[in-house]
């Protein structure tokens, strides 16, 4: 009998994370992969711990028990400095965008690379002008501070910033919330074709159902304090879970399966 093929090794790689504050347990022996070049969907309640686990991952939060391991090698906030060489193979975008408020558009996205490279005035203006222009941003954008950009352009202008040391993981959270429908499916089809030319794998958590069908590779469902299922949207509609069948099978995961179905 021939072997089954084998999967690459996983970029992310977790294994009995356990997240406690206090008396609260969020995450009690969670396991996940990622594997690459994917774009990997976490959905879950609010509250589930998907922004905790996404902390946990880039070394923002210290499990309380388990171990991560991203490239092969285990993140860990008691050694940064190996953490933070680490950090220069991934990019964040966080909630809103999550720009400093003082610092333009250019400026914001020079911060990683004043951090990690060493690099005249004049290089990183050139690369700050390539990552805003393939971002879908006016070149004028460079000079402006967030308080001056819509919400789309932020958001874009974020992603810029992480983006800007040609990362080999890119981590989204929550990337289309406060979007318009058309804000949203531009900003889907942006990161399907970064993921594309830039060969990324992509953790992206999301509440859009539309982001999901239209993106997502594989979805990981966070409930129970743990990974309770991942697999395709059509693997996870037939699971007896009433959460999962009431997320994907309601009015509003019915309405985004049309809008994913070919025609």
């Amino acid at each position: 009998m021939a072997e089954a093929p084998r999967r690459a090794a996983p970029v992310v790689e977790v294994r009995g994370l356990v997240n406690r504050f206090g008396a609260q347990c969020v995450h009690d022996g969670l396991d996940l992969d990622v594997f690459p070049g994917e774009i990997l969907g976490v959905v879950g309640e609010s509250g589930a711990g998907k922004s905790v686990l996404m902390r946990s991952i880039i070394g923002l939060q210290r499990p309380t028990a388990g171990t991560i391991r991203v490239f092969g090698e285990e993140v860990s906030p008691a050694t940064p400095a190996r953490t933070l060489a680490l950090s220069r193979r991934w990019g964040v975008l966080f909630q809103q965008g999550a720009l400093f408020s003082g610092l333009t558009v250019a400026e914001n996205v020079q911060v990683p690379l004043r951090e990690h490279l060493d690099l005249s005035p004049a290089l990183m203006d050139e690369i700050v002008a390539y990552k805003i222009a393939m971002l879908g941003l006016p070149p004028e954008a460079a000079a402006k501070y967030p308080a001056e950009l819509s919400g789309g352009m932020r958001k874009r202008a974020g992603l810029a910033r992480a983006l800007a040391l040609d990362p080999e993981l890119l981590f989204l959270d929550e990337p289309t919330a406060g979007l318009d429908p058309i804000g949203a499916a531009a900003f889907d089809a942006l990161i399907r074709t970064l993921r594309d030319t830039m060969d990324l794998t992509v953790f992206l958590i999301t509440h859009d159902l539309d982001t999901l069908h239209a993106i997502c590779d594989r979805v990981a469902v966070i409930a129970e304090r743990r990974i309770l299922a991942t697999g395709t949207i059509d693997q996870l509609a037939q699971l007896p879970d009433p959460w999962i069948r009431d997320y994907f099978g309601g009015p509003r995961g019915r309405a985004a399966a049309r809008v994913a179905a070919p025609a």
